[in-house]
């Protein structure tokens, strides 16, 4: 049994959305449409053994310096044995690639990130997942989910000011800056 992980391809969207949603279903994660995976389809790899789709995830950029893992599912009968590991390496290689300086995610698990290397941190402190996806969930308000964040950088600290704020100041409305400024203090 050989694993690779390669780009998703359009023929496997609706795999990725099925093994999704099989996750959300249990509200483990958050439901994906197809048209939502084939929109980012260039953001996604997905983890094939023996010709079977058996795991994905996506990075997803949110700011010039920042992406968020999204969509990280392995099939049930195939997890344990390190494939959403390879497939989080996987997506830490690539942003690298991209030149990202930080990657985040909101996980369930957060044990399973902090064993790739990644912090938790407070969930404020990734501002552009909260209000590039997050106000939107159904969850929002009572969010179970924990931040975690690995800087691709060795001279940024993991906890403080992200280097995304600089991009984020840019594009965001004064009276959302002066909100989030007046919650860090």
């Amino acid at each position: 049994m050989s694993l690779s992980i390669r780009p998703a391809q359009e023929s496997d969207i609706p795999a990725i959305v099925a093994l999704v949603n099989y996750f959300a279903d249990q509200n483990l994660m958050l439901h994906r449409s197809e048209s939502q995976v084939w929109v980012a389809l260039h953001d996604f790899v997905v983890a094939e053994m023996d010709g079977r789709l058996v795991g994905c995830g996506s990075l997803i950029p949110l700011t010039p310096t920042l992406a968020e893992i999204r969509s990280l599912a392995v099939a049930p009968e195939y997890q344990g044995h390190g494939i959403g590991g390879q497939i989080v390496g996987h997506l830490i290689d690539l942003a690298r690639r991209r030149g990202l300086e930080q990657v985040c995610a909101l996980t369930l698990r957060p044990n399973f990130f902090q064993h790739q290397g990644f912090q938790v941190v407070d969930r404020w402190s990734i501002t552009p997942k909260i209000w590039s996806e997050c106000v939107f969930c159904p969850k929002f308000h009572r969010c179970d989910e924990v931040a975690v964040l690995m800087n691709l950088t060795a001279e940024e600290p993991a906890v403080g000011a992200a280097p995304w704020w600089r991009s984020l100041a840019q594009r965001t409305p004064l009276p959302v800056l002066q909100w989030w400024a007046a919650r860090q203090t």
